[in-house]
């Protein structure tokens, strides 16, 4: 979940991101062995420096085809300068399509 919340923001903010923390995960459903995991993270805030990303698991049962949510969680991204430093994010990435 981590991992698909630093690809949206990295892609939303076009620069390095480091996740500064992680939020309200909530466990639905155990995943069993064998079974599909899909994973869907978009932006939901954009602020200065820092992004709000939700992350959706799905799990789908190959044999049956079932889909269930099984966890979700938000996560806080921030830019960061070569440094690892909080960099402002560019305004022109604040009004592009979601990632």
């Amino acid at each position: 979940m981590g991992k698909a919340a630093f690809v949206a923001a990295s892609r939303r903010a076009r620069r390095a991101v480091v996740m500064a923390t992680s939020d309200r995960i909530e466990f639905h459903m155990p995943v069993a062995v064998g079974q599909l995991v899909e994973l869907a993270a978009h932006v939901t805030r954009v602020g200065r420096t820092s992004m709000t990303v939700e992350v959706a698991v799905i799990v789908e049962t190959l044999t049956t085809g079932e889909r269930q949510p099984a966890m979700c969680g938000q996560f806080e991204m921030v830019a960061v300068d070569e440094n690892g430093r909080p960099s402002p994010i560019d305004a022109e990435c604040l009004t592009t399509k979601e990632a």
